[in-house]
């Protein structure tokens, strides 16, 4: 792709967002969010293989049919209250249908099944876009229309959606789909919070893109898009590949790492608030995520390569990609669970 289009098609995505945050207006907001799909799409297609194109047009579909939702929604609030501010949407039936088109936009389950499919059929470079960029603008809409959000819509979204997350990513093979059902699960995590502590729900946001650009950085350094690929990583870069299971257990949100602070954080709150049932079940469902990092892990770590190169060792090799980004996160994504406490005055 040209430089200076593709310069335009990423300066167009930080516009959409850019956008979408400081709206008042539902129309602006809307506006903000179509800018981001539209600048997105010829990004997910610049490979001209087919399975981009299923993929961008599932993105399409699925994404102009959360804005037509999102619209209607803005458009019953304001017939019935007269209001067309973001905050001051209040109506029952325009809050749910807001919600369960924002959810659409990002992967809640259950309206899930497109993340999968399109983040498959994406590179690395875009499916990391996807994955962390495109959550933004969705959120600070779902951010700002929790208070007036039904309590039971937002548990029931969230737990549905570790569940899903935990259970679809068990029988995967393929790297981006484990990503996928990742990601469906850590958003499950953000959504249970919101409504009783919208700043965790922050934390958790900032701390799954820091740990998920990690892992999509680390897998396209190592040039990883299947389980089995993940053999060759220790035989080619014996330091990436243990800094690379680290970072999976930070996902997983074992301690010492920083993965852990959201869900100790979260199931602390949920406790607080009386609800020990529903943070029983979400402990449950962070058993079946790490089941399937685990397995990555034993990939990465635990199994041998038959490596019958003579020449020189790889990692010998100084690699074309940027490496920088990469060591800054992954020392992120592994050391902050110390200072738990400084970050969570920042979020409060």
């Amino acid at each position: 792709m040209n430089p200076y289009v593709l310069t335009i098609f990423i300066l167009s995505l930080g516009i959409g967002t850019t956008l979408t945050f400081a709206s008042s207006h539902w129309l602006l907001a809307w506006m903000g969010l179509e800018i981001s799909t539209m600048a997105i799409i010829p990004l997910m297609t610049q490979q001209h293989h087919p399975r981009a194109e299923e993929a961008a047009t599932k993105y399409f579909l699925t994404q102009a049919t959360a804005a037509a939702m999102i619209l209607f929604a803005s458009l019953t609030n304001a017939w019935l209250t007269g209001e067309w501010n973001i905050s001051q949407i209040s109506h029952p039936l325009s809050v749910t249908l807001t919600i369960l088109a924002l959810a659409l936009k990002i992967g809640l389950a259950p309206m899930h099944f497109w993340l999968p499919e399109v983040l498959q059929g994406l590179n690395l470079t875009t499916g990391l876009i996807l994955s962390t960029w495109q959550k933004l603008a969705p959120f600070a809409l779902i951010y700002q229309i929790a208070p007036n959000t039904n309590q039971t819509l937002l548990i029931t979204l969230g737990i549905m959606s570790a569940l899903i997350g935990g259970w679809g990513g068990l029988n995967q093979t393929q790297l981006r789909k484990i990503l996928a059902y990742s990601s469906i699960a850590h958003l499950g995590w953000m959504i249970i919070i919101l409504h009783f502590l919208p700043n965790l729900t922050l934390l958790n946001l900032t701390l799954y893109i820091l740990m998920t650009s990690t892992m999509f950085l680390s897998f396209k350094l190592s040039m990883a898009t299947k389980v089995n690929s993940l053999a060759t990583t220790w035989s080619k870069t014996p330091p990436l590949a243990a800094l690379t299971m680290l970072s999976l257990l930070s996902l997983g949100g074992l301690p010492p790492l920083t993965g852990f602070m959201p869900k100790w954080l979260i199931l602390q709150e949920l406790t607080k608030q009386n609800l020990p049932i529903t943070a029983t079940i979400m402990a449950m469902t962070a058993l079946l995520s790490l089941f399937f990092y685990l397995r990555l892990c034993y990939s990465i770590s635990l199994t041998t390569f038959p490596n019958i190169n003579n020449a020189s060792t790889p990692w010998r090799f100084k690699t074309t990609q940027m490496s920088v980004p990469l060591a800054i996160t992954i020392a992120l994504t592994m050391l902050l669970l110390p200072s738990t406490p400084t970050i969570t005055t920042l979020f409060s």
